[in-house]
């Protein structure tokens, strides 16, 4: 018996569903939220990013590299290479506001935890199929999106940033419907495989994308106790 192909859109929204992060899995959103986070921690989140961009823009050429030219993935992976040069160019309004100088930017040493992400898609650019991995990127983009809606309104409520100095975070909270259709056709790439099960690898990607991403935040909160 044949089995009816499900649809990419479908298999997106279920594998979002699925990784989506619990109320309690980034602690330095409510304390942003709340306005108690301290400056530094605002300013190391602008240092841990400084130094993930980078390295994912290189990761996601590759990708694209790697699907092949004129394929859906490597639409993709292009524009989200594109993406990375964009959001590199509004972090520094960020960075002002936090106060940082381009010599603290140029002496700060990163924190492991924050950078197990960008360490990860490195990994996947070099391991994962590339259908798969558009698929756990698009899902973990639906919670960094999330996250950074409500960082940008946080900072402008409660802290009294500007609206240039909350660009970076706009921008990966905004619609991006491109960006969406490229991703459906990526992902619909590998859903031809088997009825999507060659897609099967792509919720683990994610589950580990979101763990990462959790990392992430959690570090920057447990560097602000630290430092208490």
């Amino acid at each position: 018996m044949t089995r009816q192909r499900r649809p990419a859109e479908e298999i997106i929204a279920a594998t979002a569903a699925e990784l989506a992060p619990g109320p309690h899995d980034n602690r330095l959103l409510p304390l942003v939220e709340a306005g108690t986070a301290p400056l530094s921690a605002l300013a190391g989140l602008a240092l841990e990013q400084r130094h993930i961009i980078a390295p994912d823009r290189r990761a996601f050429a590759f990708l694209a590299e790697r699907s092949g030219p004129g394929s859906a993935c490597a639409a993709f992976f292009g524009t989200l290479t594109e993406g990375e040069t964009l959001a590199l160019d509004r972090l520094a309004a960020y960075e002002r506001a936090c106060g940082l100088t381009p010599e603290a930017v140029g002496q700060y040493l990163p924190r492991a935890g924050c950078q197990a992400y960008p360490a990860y898609v490195s990994w996947l650019a070099l391991n994962g199929e590339p259908p798969s991995v558009a698929l756990a990127l698009t899902a973990n983009f639906a919670a960094w999106g999330g996250y950074c809606a409500r960082i940008g309104a946080a900072l402008r409520t409660r802290y009294g940033f500007a609206d240039e100095a909350c660009g970076f975070f706009d921008f990966f909270a905004g619609p991006a419907p491109e960006l969406e259709q490229r991703a459906v056709a990526a992902v619909a790439a590998g859903s031809d495989d088997a009825h999507g099960d060659g897609l099967g690898s792509g919720a683990h990607y994610g589950r580990l994308l979101q763990t990462y991403e959790s990392m992430f935040w959690n570090t920057l909160a447990d560097a602000d106790a630290d430092a208490d």
